[in-house]
């Protein structure tokens, strides 16, 4: 069994059930706090429906997929990479969004939390109502999040279920430990080394996404004549080339191929390829010095995306 599998999505299910752990933990600290816990069921109604949800919307994306693997329509080939395609061009901008933006506002969100909070909780007969919905919100948010990104990794199976199951397990404890026990961990360096991990995953996602275009116009440019001409890399160009990638950069599939390990863990983590094309390499690098960049400068508290800013006694922790 291919267990390499299972490790994105663990660590994508960590990463975004951690975040939603701190809101569910901040949820039920206020309640406790406001002598209001009687409606913690909301709250944890809140995180089952959330689940759920998230559940079913990628039951949705990957029977779309299916369907289209499973039709006949000669054009089947290509709507099913570029759908897969198009999840990860999604996935590429949530995640790179989700990361860019949990860094600055992590340090907030106990304060945003709980103001959302109080202000359900004047609400009265609606309280309820309120705390569920704002829990629902977080959890499905990074549950969309992580769904997109298992099928833009087009990632079906036991393994990667197991990988998410394991992740939300993982999350749950954290918070368990966070909150009803008062075990200290540094949020901020889990968020940081899982911020730089999922940083190189997402980059690889880019190349893998990539190699899913070039492999619908190529199958386009087959099948139809008077589209042959949208696959601009010739011979004469260069002598290995892909459709739209440009030529080969590498070529390692005798010294470490992508089907074995260890070429198949890195595969599943960080898109790793024996056969990389230029426009490829070049995305790949190109995406790391931009949102890299952006993440590494707004840890050392460079303000990209400004926002009203509040007392620092409201972090994470305090």
């Amino acid at each position: 069994m291919n267990f390499s599998e299972a490790l994105p999505t663990f660590v994508i299910t960590l990463r975004e059930g951690v975040e939603a752990a701190l809101v569910v933990g901040i949820v039920l600290a206020c309640l406790k706090k406001s002598g209001q816990s009687y409606l913690n069921p909301w709250v944890f109604g809140g995180v089952a429906v959330g689940l759920i949800a998230s559940a079913l919307i990628g039951v949705l994306f990957g029977w779309t997929i299916q369907i289209l693997s499973a039709s006949n329509q000669p054009f089947a080939p290509i709507m099913e990479s570029l759908l897969e395609a198009s999840f990860g061009v999604l996935a590429i901008a949530m995640l790179s969004w989700m990361l860019l933006w949990m860094t600055k506002q992590a340090r907030f969100m106990k304060a945003e939390v709980e103001g959302a909070v109080s202000a359900a909780l004047t609400q009265n007969s609606h309280a309820g109502w309120g705390v569920f919905s704002l829990v629902l919100i977080a959890v499905l948010r990074e549950g969309f999040e992580t769904v997109l990104f298992v099928v833009a990794k087009f990632q079906q199976g036991i393994l990667p279920a197991i990988g998410a199951l394991g992740g939300i397990l993982s999350a749950a404890g954290v918070g368990v430990l966070l909150f009803k026990w008062g075990v200290k961990i540094n949020i901020r360096l889990f968020f940081k080394y899982m911020g730089i991990l999922l940083l190189f995953i997402v980059a690889g996602l880019v190349v893998s996404t990539l190699g899913l275009f070039d492999s619908a116009v190529n199958i386009l440019s087959q099948a139809n004549r008077e589209s042959a001409g949208m696959c601009f890399y010739y011979e004469r160009f260069a002598k290995v080339h892909s459709c739209i990638l440009g030529p080969m950069v590498w070529n390692t599939s005798k010294v470490l191929p992508e089907e074995k390990f260890p070429g198949l863990l890195l595969s599943a983590m960080f898109g790793y390829t024996d056969k990389l094309y230029l426009v490829q390499g070049f995305a790949y690098f190109a995406f790391l010095m931009t949102v890299g960049g952006i993440y590494f400068q707004s840890l050392g508290g460079r303000v990209f995306f400004p926002f009203k800013s509040k007392n620092s006694s409201n972090e994470i922790g305090n």
